[in-house]
């Protein structure tokens, strides 16, 4: 493996690590103390996430791209020519990272997740603080419906994603401010949808620290999880991207001026070459 290479898998790895390292602990403060801190300032959850992933951004992506999210790997392999060889070893060190920054969370809040679960008489076999790091469905969503809610959600994602980072989009922030809208972003999804199933938007994200938990006493109720859910936040990110990123081709990148512009000087310039 080349040098190169393998600092990009170290980059995607230790982007996921942060993500989650703070995510997941916000998550902890959320659901391990009461009274909670953000019981009733869930926004303040919601920017810890997205300030979360503007770190993680600024620290790697200049590096591997801080793709982070399996999601945004398929996406760009599909519609903006990431190297498809790239993209199952780029999977791999992101799920890596999310293992690490749950086991990260897990060596900071296991007294406390201990209490809370002793103080409400459950255990980790039966999920007890399982939402410190995993995901699931909210009130009244089925797992069928929360797959269909990820696909959305997630499509939000990518397609927000594409517009800020699109070099022919004249009304994006940026490279130094594309990192905080990002985060912004994950934020938005959050606070505007985040309670149907806690907003997973990210296989690596669920998966890393669900995995962990399935060896940290959380069994079969981290895997494969009540109703068997565990896959749902795998695949539908999955498609969400595949939906968002068209979504963004289709609607919106055949109709930016600048890209026509260009377009419009390219085939000019070859004209004036071939008279």
């Amino acid at each position: 493996m080349k040098r190169e290479f393998l600092g990009q898998l170290i980059s995607e790895a230790t982007a996921m690590f942060m993500i989650i390292a703070f995510g997941d602990s916000v998550a902890a403060m959320y659901t391990l103390y009461t009274p909670s801190p953000y019981q009733q300032a869930y926004w303040g959850v919601c920017i810890a996430w997205g300030l979360a992933v503007t770190m993680a951004i600024y620290t790697t992506a200049s590096v591997s791209g801080c793709h982070a999210n399996p999601a945004v790997t398929l996406a760009l392999a599909i519609y903006r020519k990431f190297s498809w060889r790239n993209v199952v070893p780029y999977w791999a060190a992101q799920v890596v990272g999310g293992f690490a920054g749950a086991a990260l969370v897990y060596l900071l809040f296991s007294p406390v997740i201990d209490n809370y679960n002793a103080a409400n008489h459950l255990t980790r076999a039966v999920g007890g603080a399982a939402g410190v790091f995993f995901t699931h469905t909210g009130l009244a969503i089925t797992p069928m419906h929360a797959f269909v809610d990820e696909i959305i959600l997630t499509a939000f994602l990518i397609f927000g994603i594409f517009a800020i980072t699109e070099k022919f989009n004249e009304s994006a922030p940026g490279a130094n401010g594309g990192a905080l809208m990002i985060g912004f972003l994950v934020a938005l999804i959050g606070a505007s949808m985040g309670y149907l199933e806690a907003w997973a938007l990210n296989p690596a994200r669920d998966f890393g620290p669900r995995l962990f938990c399935f060896f940290a006493g959380w069994g079969a109720s981290a895997l494969p999880s009540p109703d068997n859910y565990w896959w749902i936040p795998i695949l539908a990110p999955l498609l969400g991207a595949v939906v968002g990123g068209g979504a963004y081709q289709v609607l919106i990148w055949p109709y930016l001026p600048a890209r026509r512009k260009a377009l419009l000087e390219a085939q000019q310039q070859v004209a004036g070459k071939a008279a």
